[in-house]
């Protein structure tokens, strides 16, 4: 009964074991969680953009021969400027005179683009992607601050000649009688001016900033390169800026799940479950079939009861074989002076008759 109890406490211990197990799973990070991968819960797709996200070399390095050094460009075509931006992860590239951005922040900065001898971000490091229905999309934002208008910016200096002039403000005349409240008028206006003043800090604190969202599309060509982006528009007032990235990356796939126990956990595991099953369905054999009690229904209890003695003969012929194979201590043995010497020159001597004989013996059947 005490085996058939232990047995069953046993297996129910696997059994919570396994169920905890299985709970921590469910809270463990999804791969959602891990940086620059996503999981599309339309398609069930598994998008991992990591092999396009460049890193630099570790200091002390040398890069490796297929190791990109710079990040991704893409020209701008009829835009002033030609654009450059990592995925993932900030630009390579070493950046100076970064408008409207603190320079501890230049290190993040994951897209840019320069002009007129100044750089301008696009927008800063995320390394969250986003799947929109079927798109894959990754945006950047707080890049440097937006134009104020459209026509200050160089893109629009050629439509100036466009706009229209206001006509200009023929003054009225006034009946005698109002002009004062003409002139407290003025005054009213100038104090509302003052009193808009301190809105000019408010306005910049709330700038808008330059943003960049990049498209990623499947590749399927086996040729084709890593990754290729391309621009494809800004909005007109030069604050959102869209690209299209092409690679086989964005395809999605299966994600890998991660082994929790080795192969040799593995192995343990089954080994495990094969000597409960072969002891709990003895036991219930032994017991049901056999009507035996108490040890003997162990499976092969005469085995198991053998076990003992055998392992007691193994090692006492082990531990006599190892001692004779141990190298005794050799040393002088004491004599004594007087019985010991008499005994000893006595032994030679009747030694040497002996071989007197044996040699006359043989002298002898030689001349014969």
């Amino acid at each position: 009964m005490r085996i058939l109890h232990l047995s069953t406490v046993i297996l129910s211990l696997l059994q919570s074991q396994a169920t905890s197990g299985a709970e921590d799973k469910k809270h463990k990070s999804k791969p959602d969680d891990e940086p620059c991968t996503v999981h599309s819960t339309n398609t069930g797709a598994f998008f991992d953009l990591h092999p396009i996200s460049l890193s630099p070399p570790p200091e002390g390095k040398k890069a490796h021969k297929d190791q990109r050094l710079e990040s991704w460009h893409a020209k701008g075509h009829d835009y002033p400027a030609n654009f450059t931006l990592n995925v993932c992860a900030p630009v390579l590239e070493n950046l100076r005179n970064v408008v409207g951005v603190d320079h501890d922040h230049w290190k993040n900065i994951s897209a840019f683009y320069e002009q007129d001898g100044r750089t301008y971000s696009i927008g800063m490091q995320s390394s969250k992607p986003i799947v929109r229905g079927r798109k894959l999309v990754l945006q950047y934002t707080d890049g440097s601050p937006c134009p104020l208008s459209v026509k200050n910016h160089k893109r629009s200096e050629d439509h100036q000649g466009a706009m229209i002039e206001p006509r200009a403000r023929v003054p009225q005349r006034m009946p005698r009688g109002h002009e004062d409240d003409d002139d407290d008028d003025d005054d009213d206006d100038d104090d509302d001016d003052k009193k808009h003043k301190p809105g000019k800090s408010r306005n910049r604190s709330s700038t808008r900033r330059k943003s960049a969202l990049i498209s990623l599309l499947c590749e399927r060509d086996p040729l084709a390169p890593k990754a290729s982006v391309a621009f494809v528009g800004a909005s007109p007032d030069d604050c959102s800026y869209f690209f299209e990235l092409r690679s086989q990356y964005a395809c999605g796939g299966v994600s890998v799940a991660q082994q929790t126990l080795g192969p040799a956990g593995v192995f343990g595991v089954i080994a495990l479950i094969a000597i409960l099953v072969y002891f709990v369905g003895g036991c219930v054999y032994q017991r049901t079939v056999m009507h035996a009690r108490g040890w003997r229904q162990l499976p092969n209890y005469s085995m198991w009861a053998g076990i003992g003695s055998f392992i007691k003969d193994m090692f006492i012929i082990l531990t006599s074989s190892c001692g004779r194979l141990i190298p005794r201590s050799r040393g002088y043995r004491t004599l004594s002076t007087t019985n010991g010497i008499a005994r000893g020159s006595g032994g030679r001597g009747n030694q040497s008759d002996d071989e007197n004989r044996l040699i006359d013996q043989l002298d002898e059947e030689w001349d014969d």
